[in-house]
This record gives C-alpha cells, sequence and structure tokens, in this order.
C-alpha cells in the first residue's frame, strides 16, 4: 500500500503515539553493535550511531548525553511526502522543543527530549486537529 503524500491528510491523521521508555544516542567508533536490541542506526564517518533504550545502553557500557522520549506518527507517510517534516519541526520549533526525526519506511518516529515528551504530545496533537 502506498503512502499518503496529502499535507492536509497527513497532518490531520498524524496519530501521534508516545512510546513507553528513555531511548539514547549513542556512537559506536569500532562500528560494532551493542549487544541490545537497536531501534536505530545510522553510519557516519565518525562511526555508527545506535538508537537504543537507556536501560540497555546503561548494561552494555555504552554512554550518552541525550535521554529521549520516542513519539510515532501513526499516519502511513510516503517517503516522498513533502512538508510533513517541516509542518511538525517549525510547531514544535515555536515552543521550544527540539526534535530528531528518524524516517521510517511507514511512519516517521520523532526523539524529544524526555522533559519535553507530554508538551510534543499537546503541540502535534494541536497541529493536526487545525489541519485544513
Amino acid at each position: 500500500m502506498a503512502g499518503e503524500t496529502a499535507l492536509a491528510t497527513l497532518l490531520r491523521s498524524m496519530s501521534p503515539q508516545l512510546n513507553a521508555g528513555d531511548y539514547v544516542f549513542c556512537t559506536l567508533a569500532d562500528n560494532r553493535l551493542p549487544d541490545c536490541e537497536v531501534i536505530g542506526s545510522f553510519r557516519e564517518q565518525e562511526g555508527l550511531t545506535v538508537i537504543v533504550e537507556r536501560q540497555q545502553a546503561e548494561q552494555a557500557g555504552l554512554s550518552f548525553e541525550y535521554v529521549a522520549a520516542w513519539i510515532t506518527l501513526n499516519v502511513h507517510s510516503a517517503l516522498e511526502a513533502v512538508g510533513l517534516t517541516a509542518a511538525f519541526a517549525t510547531a514544535l520549533g515555536r515552543a521550544g522543543i527540539s526534535c530528531n526525526v528518524v524516517a521510517g519506511y511507514y511512519h516517521d518516529h520523532l526523539f524529544v527530549g524526555r522533559n519535553d515528551a507530554e508538551r510534543a504530545m499537546d503541540v502535534l496533537k494541536q497541529l493536526a486537529a487545525g489541519a485544513e
């Protein structure tokens, strides 16, 4: 099934969901995956960035600086859709909430500061409610 591309539909249908747990971004200079469940990864020149659940990172001895909450937008957004990221990033930015985005095949996943999770959910719900 093809993903949605119409911005108004994407915004109205976002259905943000706050996933349980705390998540961290770690970097691995040797590019070896840790012995834990990796939520996401990206290979950079400096090493492999992995997103893992905080408790698993601590158990694996991985260092991190940023503790995030994970919000999934439950609309099936097409990878070629235009404007969705800009819309929610602008709304969150206006609220003073930083956001790190990972686009999966079906959904967008937002990682916001742990202390901003509920406020971010409110901002996203307001954005969806106000979509034309």
